[in-house]
């Protein structure tokens, strides 16, 4: 199962990007409190997001829920890897009951498939 709900900031404006496909993605930069009290940036990116999407900036806060992804490439004849989170949604935080629904709809689907998953091995 991946399942990743992020919340915190913005720390830059979203920045489109067309793929060769045609796709659009929307890359994002979301900065997260860690245990410790310090800060995790973390690379998002979106595809095909709609135009709420694109509305967002710099500071805003945020909850992403979508799952990692771990891409390998090579540069320069060296095999790179870089990880990020692919989101199903980015909501601004001024509307925390979408961000309620969004998290309590995902955490549902994982309960439902962790059951599952429990009862096809007994």
């Amino acid at each position: 199962m991946n399942l990743t709900i992020l919340r915190g900031h913005l720390s830059r404006t979203p920045e489109s990007r067309t793929l060769a496909s045609g796709a659009e993605v929307l890359a994002y930069e979301v900065t997260v409190p860690s245990p410790d009290g310090t800060a995790e940036t973390v690379p998002v990116v979106w595809p095909d997001p709609p135009t709420a999407g694109r509305a967002l900036r710099e500071g805003d806060e945020v909850q992403v829920v979508g799952r990692v992804r771990r891409r390998f490439f090579r540069v320069t004849g060296a095999t790179r890897a870089h990880t990020e989170v692919v989101a199903d949604s980015v909501i601004n935080r001024r509307h925390a009951k979408r961000c309620r629904t969004a998290a309590e709809r995902a955490l549902a689907a994982a309960r439902d498939d962790l059951a599952a998953t429990a009862g096809s091995a007994a």
